[in-house]
């Protein structure tokens, strides 16, 4: 069955809704708490966040991913367990270590460059400590968010290639600049990672046609689906990581079902973010342990719902959205 399917009523939907406001340990992505709709459907309890910036027609996206997993069985599972990696957003170096304590056991760590405001003597101390306390066998990837002109990225690639990266994630905006610099920087041996130019693209599938990446990085709710997603990874033919969109335990467990239906699984996936939450919506988080999480549906707490619970005007603000959202949807039809 397709997502375009699946179309409940709104009511539906709004009957179960509870928004919740999830604080954050470090700042991440500009914001301290992370809000996020959560429905239940005949499948079990779903997710729908997508950020606040982002319009109607690109969230509505979002919300098709959400009911879907809802309302469909996900798909047959290959794996009972994905390997995640830490997230160490834009903090300063000092602090990389506690950062990476509050996730167990991984051997993989994301690190976040680029950021407005930093320069790039900032990332090279982050990522040098992030190296340090993963030692040589540790594997250290970066992500830009496409911070980075191809001139710029060229520069910072240079200057973090003696911290032996595993791969380069959107360290340009478009695809033509990732083209350019893949070209430019092959020499060196670093991969190069697509995420905005596949999961924000009007065309998921340019980035693999121009030669612009080595891998795909894919996301569940931005992308429509687990079904969706899966059909992104298959007509691209390139290796892919599974990440989150700094989902609650519930939306990350269908990050989880993502990763685990895929053929091939070469990576650690970005699917560990839970550990930058104080708060979650479930009694037992969906957060690294030896650096794995297990596949399987994710239903939240009733008390925890009730203590994180979003103040009545975001509640509002959330149930404005996801009817414009479901109008968006029925229009498309």
């Amino acid at each position: 069955m397709s997502t375009d399917a699946v179309l409940p009523a709104l009511d539906a939907i709004l009957r179960t809704a509870r928004v919740v406001a999830l604080p954050l340990a470090t700042r991440f992505r500009g914001i301290d708490v992370r809000e996020a709709l959560l429905f239940e459907g005949p499948e079990g309890w779903s997710e729908f966040s997508p950020f606040p910036e982002y319009d109607d027609a690109e969230a509505a996206t979002w919300l098709a991913a959400a009911m879907e997993d809802a309302y469909l069985p996900r798909p047959e599972a290959v794996r009972e367990t994905v390997g995640v990696n830490a997230t160490v957003p834009a903090v300063r170096a000092a602090t990389v270590p506690a950062v990476l304590a509050r996730f167990d056991g991984c051997r993989t760590a994301k690190v976040k460059v680029a950021e407005a405001g930093q320069r790039l003597a900032d990332d090279i101390d982050r990522v040098r400590a992030v190296r340090e306390s993963m030692g040589p066998e540790g594997r250290v990837r970066i992500d830009a968010n496409g911070g980075w002109n191809v001139d710029e990225a060229e520069r910072a690639l240079h200057a973090l290639a003696e911290f032996d990266l595993e791969y380069a994630e959107q360290p340009c905006a478009s695809v033509d600049e990732l083209a350019e610099l893949r070209r430019r920087v092959k020499y060196m041996d670093i991969p190069i990672a697509a995420d905005e130019s596949v999961r924000k693209a009007a065309d998921p599938l340019a980035v693999a046609r121009a030669g612009a990446a080595d891998l795909l990085v894919i996301k569940a709710q931005p992308l429509g689906g687990v079904r969706r997603a899966l059909e992104i990874v298959a007509e691209a033919g390139l290796p892919a990581i599974v990440s989150s969109a700094l989902d609650t335990s519930v939306g990350l467990s269908m990050g989880v079902a993502l990763a685990a239906a895929l053929p091939r699984l070469d990576y650690d996936c970005g699917l560990g973010t839970a550990s930058l939450f104080t708060a979650d919506v479930a009694a037992r988080p969906l957060t690294p342990r030896g650096g794995m999480l297990a596949v399987g549906r994710v239903t939240p707490d009733e008390s925890l719902l009730a203590a994180h619970a979003a103040p009545a005007d975001r509640r509002q603000w959330w149930l404005d959205r996801v009817t414009r959202c479901h109008e968006v949807l029925a229009a498309g039809r």
